[in-house]
């Protein structure tokens, strides 16, 4: 009856991203990133593949495939939610088809800093968005930081509105996202990070947006001349696991994953915010032509974009929208 059993849970594991279980029922965990091997989730993702190794002594194994080579962040979703990986880490944007609510965290100009950004999905709303994935048989093990987005591009500097007017620019497939640079004037375009550097790089499109850290470590600089410092969204990390591979897993094993994530992500975001702040300077070094964006434009950006939040109410419902303006003090 026993070797039934034993059977019965291997086959099972096989087929939820988790392999490898033996009579001491060691089990290896795939998990895969978008972010490049030295990115600060990336890097805390070592830190939580070491330390569940520490927890189980060895019994639970995680391989770790960053950089995209299991396929771009959009495929990761399809992998997690298959099972054909354990989890993943990228940008909670990607998961938007699968827990629309998660637009509510990108609305423009909402979160000045870290501390607020973290106050938001540490709370409340973070357990409302946790449930919601749950709901979607995913598992959310936790929330790194990425940080604040700034646009680069390879034409101009942005020194007025009227520069936004026209550019090509990549963004996240979110359409908070999307439906905020076509109110500045821009023409945004959605694609997959994997695909990003060569479209840079042949010009399928002029610039992008993301936190400095992302810029530095994907080498976006080698095929860009201006960035700017526009914040317009602060975004995180999501790292977000197949609810039905965690749940086979022994107790003892889960509490070894959660707690070691924790531990990480408290790494990740303390490390993250130091390495932004390098980044920006790194990118001056490598060359790139850094144009603050003044008062009266980031004013003005926000005056044009602040529809947004109707747009978004009426996209996914007001409930989670409003508290979150609610939570972070904005007042219409």
């Amino acid at each position: 009856m026993k070797m039934v059993k034993y059977a019965t849970l291997t086959a099972a594991l096989s087929c939820l991203g988790v392999s490898g279980l033996t009579s001491a029922q060691e089990v290896t965990l795939r998990a895969s990133g978008s972010f490049q091997p030295d990115h600060s989730s990336s890097l805390a993702m070592e830190r939580f593949r070491d330390a569940v190794s520490e927890k189980t002594n060895g019994e639970v194994r995680i391989d770790l495939f960053p950089s995209n080579q299991l396929g771009g962040a959009s495929q990761q979703v399809d992998q997690v939610r298959r099972g054909s990986i354990f989890m993943s880490w990228s940008g909670p944007s990607f998961w938007t088809g699968v827990v629309p609510e998660i637009e509510a965290l990108s609305l423009p100009f909402m979160l000045p800093d870290q501390e607020r950004a973290f106050e938001l999905v540490d709370g409340p709303v973070g357990d409302i968005l946790s449930e919601r994935f749950e709901e979607r048989d995913v598992i959310a093990l936790g929330w790194g930081d990425l940080g604040a987005r700034h646009v680069t591009n390879s034409r101009r500097a942005l020194n007025s509105i009227e520069d936004f007017d026209g550019l090509s620019l990549r963004m996240q497939p979110n359409e908070v996202h999307l439906n905020t640079f076509r109110a500045l004037g821009a023409n945004p375009t959605p694609l997959d990070i994997a695909e990003l550097f060569s479209a840079l790089q042949q010009g399928v499109v002029d610039g992008q947006e993301n936190p400095y850290s992302i810029i530095l470590t994907n080498r976006f600089q080698e095929v860009q001349n201006h960035f700017s410092d526009t914040a317009h969204f602060y975004d995180y990390v999501v790292y977000l696991a197949n609810k039905d591979a965690f749940e086979n897993l022994d107790p003892e094993y889960q509490e070894a994953i959660r707690t070691s994530m924790d531990e990480a992500i408290e790494w990740q975001r303390s490390y993250n915010k130091e390495s932004n702040e390098a980044a920006r300077e790194a990118l001056i070094e490598e060359g790139m032509t850094f144009t603050p964006i003044s008062d009266e434009l980031r004013d003005e950006m926000r005056e044009m974009t602040s529809s947004i939040i109707d747009s978004a109410r009426e996209r996914i419902g007001s409930d989670l929208v409003d508290m979150v303006l609610e939570d972070v003090g904005v007042e219409e």
